[in-house]
């Protein structure tokens, strides 16, 4: 009998001391919450980062794909269906528009869908002898990356309609930082020069 009073003595005491006080969980549950939302922070930039990179990728391959279109259409960047001697305007996302090469090539017009869906609007401008395009990226809403035909790669401090000059048809040069030209895999880095030496009197 006085092993079982015990016994009930020792629960009722470890009751009482085990378990979390209501400021204990309200501390991590703040804690938590502190944690999601710095997540939920980087994980929005990650996001538009990623974003902007898949603009990036796809605009290169326009670049890469409206020469091989040029050189198969005549040494014309429009088709030969196409009416007027120009197209400019928000790029097709649909097969609806045939009377540029943005639309008229699978490769082109997929790149452009899907530049457009991961950036922050687009732009368009294609004419016999050059074209232009530009699409709005999501780290910075003022700014685009655009290409041209004149081998522009480009990020341009405004908004897509605005990225491709008026009067050249080609991306506007003002507040532009361009893509540092990558290294030659085929040509060895260059040396660096050695100092001179002094000429003796």
């Amino acid at each position: 009998m006085k092993n079982i009073k015990i016994f009930k003595k020792g629960l009722a005491n470890k009751s009482t001391t085990e378990g979390f006080t209501l400021i204990e969980l309200l501390v991590v549950v703040a804690i938590i919450g502190i944690l999601i939302a710095i997540v939920s922070v980087l994980l929005t930039d990650i996001r538009a980062k990623g974003d902007d990179a898949a603009v990036k990728t796809n605009l290169q391959t326009i670049k890469n794909q409206a020469e091989l279109f040029y050189l198969d259409n005549g040494n014309s960047y429009l088709p030969a269906e196409a009416s007027g001697e120009e197209f400019y305007g928000v790029c097709p996302v649909d097969d609806s528009s045939a009377g540029s090469m943005f639309s008229k090539d699978k490769v082109m017009f997929d790149a452009v869908a899907e530049a457009t869906k991961r950036g922050n609007g687009s732009y368009c401008y294609a004419s016999t002898n050059g074209w232009a395009v530009a699409v709005g990226l999501k780290t910075d809403a003022g700014a685009s990356w655009c290409v041209d035909s004149e081998g522009a790669s480009t990020q341009v401090d405004s908004v897509p309609s605005l990225a491709i000059d008026e009067s050249t048809f080609a991306c506007s040069q003002i507040n532009s930082v361009p893509l540092p030209n990558p290294p030659n895999p085929l040509r060895p880095p260059a040396k660096p020069a050695k100092p001179a030496k002094p000429v003796e009197q």
